[in-house]
This record gives structure tokens, sequence and C-alpha cells, in this order.
């Protein structure tokens, strides 16, 4: 594990993968990989542009690669449906989901279409409706292995029930920590509820480091003092796009990644190196927090694992 790259991924000829924010960044940089170890890959993302780019620039790359583009806004519920309808009328199974869009500390609150705050709503309902809604292909996939982005943020996150939606007090960086948190909670979570009923997934969560994308630029802005300060520091503790993905390519293919573990990078406080075991902070593995979440959260969108399970 200390130096795996995209080399020791194994032959994923005959998989089909779906990657949640893949026109761009890390989840572009995942599907590529993917897409060159023989997975047929789904890439998901909003603007249509921007994924049919995606698509050349991987075709140019892999020139045999079997990939295509679905759009998918996780920002609102009835586009995550529709793309769950579509999936299951053309794919028997799905092997590998890779729960990666995501917004990041947006310096004003935002609403979803559905009237989450956005960062709770398209970084973790989204996918939670998602993945509720893509179980019984789950269940019929090869081994099937589900990985959810958390963030080092999560260390400072935690899961306000009082206010899930930050309408009472929203501050950017708490709303985005609270959406990271329930990331990976989820990924534990879902790997209990596998193990009880019989679902046959591998859950596992990682995260980049700190990854040289268009996150902050989306996000906070490049107009703060903390993004000039990072930007001088930069060079010496993050790393590529590319480099931050391995974590997440480590999760869904290594056979040596374990269910419900954590990966990200091994250096200095995890921000940049090759994939190993990440810290867990003990709020995320608060058992009587995790079942509420799962319960809010099943609530709030209205998809549940177990009337998926009944419906396949």
């Amino acid at each position: 594990m200390p130096n795996w790259t995209t080399a020791d991924i194994p032959s994923l000829d005959g998989k089909t993968a779906v990657v949640t924010g893949a026109s761009g960044g890390l989840g572009y940089e995942t599907a590529l990989a993917l897409a060159g170890a023989g997975a047929t890959v789904i890439l998901a993302g909003r603007s249509e542009a921007k994924g049919h780019r995606a698509l050349e620039l991987i075709c140019t790359r892999f020139p045999n690669a079997l990939i295509a583009y679905e759009e998918l806004d996780l920002a609102r519920l009835a586009s995550v449906a529709d793309f769950a309808r579509r999936f299951a009328a053309n794919h028997d199974r799905l092997d590998i989901l890779i729960n990666n869009a995501g917004v990041m500390a947006l310096p004003k609150r935002q609403e979803t279409v559905d009237g989450f705050e956005m960062q709770f709503g398209t970084n973790y309902l989204g996918h939670y409706a998602l993945t509720a809604s893509l179980l019984p292909q789950l269940r019929r996939g090869q081994s099937a292995r589900v990985v959810q982005l958390s963030s080092l943020a999560h260390r400072s996150g935690a899961i306000d029930f009082d206010d899930l939606q930050s309408k009472r007090s929203y501050r950017p960086w708490r709303a985005y920590s609270q959406s990271k948190l329930a990331m990976l909670m989820f990924a534990l979570e879902l790997q209990r509820h596998s193990d009880a009923a019989g679902w046959g997934l591998m859950s596992v969560a990682a995260h980049p480091g700190y990854a040289r994308t268009e996150l902050i630029a989306n996000g906070p802005g490049t107009d703060t003092l903390s993004w000039w300060i990072g930007k001088l520091v930069e060079p010496q503790i993050s790393q590529s796009a590319a480099e931050g993905a391995l974590p997440t390519l480590f999760a869904a293919t290594s056979p040596a990644a374990q269910a419900g573990g954590y990966y990200g990078p091994n250096g200095f406080y995890e921000l940049k190196g090759a994939p190993a075991p990440a810290k867990i902070m003990p709020q995320a593995k608060d058992l009587a927090v995790a079942a509420m979440l799962w319960d809010a959260s099943a609530t709030l969108t209205g998809v549940s694992f177990d009337e998926s399970v009944a419906a396949a």
C-alpha cells in the first residue's frame, strides 16, 4: 500500500461503475482510471457540455473506453430518481458506485430545489437517495463496492439535528464539515446495515487530502485571505487531482481495502501521499447518531433502503 498507484488497479473488465461529479477534478481522474482498467463507466454530472468534454478527453487517452455521460443533479431529488430509473432500465447490475460530487463552503447559504441547505443536500442527502435508489442493482453486482467521499473537514464536524439545514445559523465551513461527517457516518452505517440484512455490499469511505481542484474556486472563492495564504503554501502541502483520487480508487478497487474502511493520503496530516488508512474521529463512530441520521435521511428524502429492497 505505501506506493499504491493506478498501475495497481486490477482488471475491471465486465464491471460497471458510476462516478458522480465526473466531469472534472477528482471525479474525472477517478473515471479516467476506472475506464483505463476496463470498467464500463457512467459519468454522472449536471453539465452536459462538461460531461461530453470529459468523455472526449477520456477517449483520447483510452480509445476503446466503455463510457457514457448521464445527467444527474444531486441538488434535485427528482433528478436522482430519474437517473436511477434510467440506470435500472439499461443496466441489470452495478459493481462500483463512487459518491464523489460535492460543493464546499459556499459563502452564502443556498438551498437545493427540495429546500435543503445546499452542502448537506448535495454532498450527503443526494448521495444517500442515489445509493438507496440503486440498491437493487448494487445487490446484483460483483462484490459491489460503494465509496463515499469524506474530507479532513469531518474532524471538526457535528451533526446538528436541531438545525440540520443551517436555517438558524449558517457558517460555511461548519455546514461543509457536517456534510462530510455525514458522508463518513453513512459509509460506516451502510456497512452495518448491509451486514445485518445480507445485502452483500462493501461500503468504504475515502478523502483526497488537499487536492488541487476547482472546489475552492467554486465554493469559498479566490478573493479570500485564506485562499491567498493557501496558494503560497500549496506546493508544499497539496497534490494534484490525479494523486488526490488515489485513495478513492484504492477504496473502490484494491483487494487490500477493508469493508467499513476509511482511506486517505499517508503524508503529514493526511494532506498528500499514497493511500493509507485514515483517521476516523470519535463523533463519526457514534452509533446512536448514525442511526438517527439514517432515519432522518429517509424521512427527508422520501427514499428508503428497505423499500428499495422490497421493490427489487
